[in-house]
């Protein structure tokens, strides 16, 4: 659609300003216009979809991704599905995120080795829909570390989550063998995990193995993202300059201070989804309450709400998504987010949604570009049926989802798409639209979003 006008919407702009009534001129793939308070862009030879009072806002971004994981309840059922299989999983969950008003992603690791290159590959070239998306490596670990699930009787690296590394050389290899199958940025596994059976404060990896990584990811003009949620590993990311620092629970009084004076090459995506979800939602899957207290999460939890709200004080970034992809937090579900960020982490809604919004375009490396409804910017929109600033669980509903535009292309509407703004007549008293020959777009009953989830 090389020109369209999207009025009669609240505008959430990205910027921190307050929402208001205006309306946007799209034309290709870029905004070009942006009107407030009754004024009109000039949609000369637009088409024209009328948002009915409806929040208009930027596209989000998912700060830590895993495409490959299948919504199956552990690491081993991820890594088990065949590779063909596995990429036609990943095109299919790319589309969901897309049309939840996910427009740009980043990944956070790979279950097999070129799983997110092949994605973004596909996605780039107009193959399926999907965000925007850099992509991951698999997990850099160490033997017995996260990701390191092969047994005694099967040392198959094929049955690995990860890719397991002993000493800095072989760090180098993994480097740049993945630097050779297209990553936007390599993953290593700098802390432990509960889950895998292995404390999440433990830190495996030694200096030199972390430098070398950083030191093949610099010669390569890639970055480097990193589980790391022990506050040892934290301060590994800020030593070594890794850019891109996940979960970060236990980040104690010198790993703050660290981060906050280099919050300008830092970004925190903490995945609480994980901690919240595993401790209250997996029941089902074996993890009841005495379980996730046993294993550590319900105290990894407490200790992260305090720690994640040190860090949003101190003016740390930090993004909504992660480890979304089990079966008791499947794709889709991951705009709870932006509720935990404000229940757990201390953000307003206004907060948690520019987190998702305008802070996107820092870690997907396109400041200026997307994250906002302005005038240049990449036309990254949203529509959605209700202010989330009121209730941002209707982020969680698809029937609320009413309009999304990535790069200028409508991949989702609800909405009529009319000729030319005012060139529409009623005859004979009828319906002016079905007198233009345009299809009445029968609305859908409203769904309750708590119930959606």
């Amino acid at each position: 659609m090389s020109k369209l006008v999207i009025s009669n919407v609240v505008i959430f702009d990205g910027s921190g300003a307050d929402p208001y009534p205006g309306e946007v001129l799209v034309e290709a793939n870029r905004i070009v216009s942006v009107a407030r308070d009754g004024a009109q862009v000039n949609g000369d030879g637009a088409q024209h979809i009328d948002g009915n009072g409806a929040f208009l806002m930027p596209g989000m971004t998912e700060a830590h991704t895993h495409f490959s994981w299948n919504d199956q309840p552990s690491l081993a059922a991820i890594q088990f599905m065949p590779p063909e299989e596995h990429i036609l999983w990943c095109v299919r969950v790319a589309k969901r995120y897309l049309e939840m008003g996910w427009t740009s992603a980043l990944g956070a690791a790979a279950a097999k080795a070129r799983l997110d290159v092949v994605l973004r590959n596909v996605i780039n070239a107009g193959a399926f829909p999907g965000p925007r998306y850099l992509a991951g490596s698999q997990e850099i670990t160490t033997a017995g570390g996260l990701g390191d699930n092969t047994l005694p009787h099967l040392p198959y690296p094929e049955l690995n989550f990860g890719h397991v590394v002993s000493g800095p050389e072989e760090v180098r290899k993994a480097a740049r063998m993945f630097i050779k199958y297209g990553v936007d940025h390599l993953k290593i596994n700098l802390s432990g995990e509960y889950i895998a059976g292995m404390d999440a404060e433990l830190t495996p990896f030694s200096e030199e193995e972390v430098a070398m990584l950083a030191a093949e990811a610099k010669r390569f003009g890639k970055r480097v993202a990193a589980h790391a949620r022990s506050s040892e590993s934290v301060k590994q990311c800020v030593r070594h300059g890794l850019e891109l620092v996940f979960h970060a629970s236990f980040a104690d009084s010198e790993a703050l201070d660290m981060l906050e004076a280099a919050k300008d090459k830092h970004i925190v995506a903490p995945g609480i989804g994980w901690l919240v979800n595993t401790c209250y939602n997996a029941e089902e899957y074996g993890i009841t309450r005495d379980v996730a207290e046993r294993m550590g999460y319900f105290r990894e939890l407490e200790v992260a709400s305090e720690t994640l709200g040190k860090m949003h004080k101190r003016g740390i970034r930090i993004l909504p998504g992660g480890d979304y992809g089990f079966a008791w937090m499947p794709h889709g579900t991951n705009s709870r987010d932006l509720e935990y960020f404000v229940k757990y982490i201390g953000m307003t809604p206004k907060e948690a949604l520019i987190s998702a919004t305008r802070g996107g375009a820092d870690i997907m490396m396109m400041e200026g570009r997307i994250g906002e409804v302005r005038e240049g910017c990449f036309a990254d929109l949203v529509l959605v049926e209700s202010s989330p600033l009121e209730d941002l669980s209707v982020l969680q509903d698809p029937e609320k989802i009413l309009l999304v535009i990535k790069d200028g292309e409508i991949h989702k509407n609800t909405r009529t798409i009319l000729p030319e703004r005012g060139i529409i007549r009623s005859v004979n008293g009828g319906d002016p639209l079905v007198d233009a020959g345009v299809k009445r777009v029968k609305p859908k009953p409203a769904m309750n979003s708590r119930t959606a989830r």
